[in-house]
């Protein structure tokens, strides 16, 4: 089995420029990344954590026409993935879909994670999952 290390939580928001004012005002979030337009995920995003060992937050919002988050907004936003850090992230792909998962996207390389490649897999329970090479 992979070893699978948590590495955040993925929000979707119409607009960052909105979006992260509100977490710092009601939660104490900073900026510790970002913003950063990534083309090929079609998605602006920028990391936002509380200081060190809490958890860190992704916001993710829609770069262009046809961002691959449009469905979760048309839901409302909100958490919608949890990213895990992998040693080995085609090892990672091929054992989650050994247990069911399908792989969406990937792996491709990811602005906000210095070209890293990163894969994007749904589980049986609906769970959406970005891997991040480590």
């Amino acid at each position: 089995m992979e070893k699978f290390i948590f590495h955040h939580v993925g929000v979707a928001v119409r607009a960052l420029t909105t979006a992260i004012p509100i977490y710092e005002k009601l939660f104490d979030y900073r900026v510790v990344n970002g913003p950063l337009d990534d083309p090929i995920q079609n998605v602006s995003a920028c990391f936002l954590s509380r200081g060190e060992g809490d958890t860190l937050m992704e916001l993710v919002a829609p770069l262009g026409p046809n961002s691959p988050i449009d469905q979760t907004l048309k839901k409302g936003g909100g958490t919608y993935h949890v990213c895990y850090q992998v040693p080995d992230i085609h090892a990672a792909i091929r054992y989650l879909v050994e247990q069911g998962s399908f792989l969406l996207s990937g792996p491709v390389p990811a602005v906000a994670f210095e070209m890293r490649e990163i894969a994007w897999l749904m589980t049986e329970t609906n769970l959406l999952i970005e891997l991040l090479q480590a």
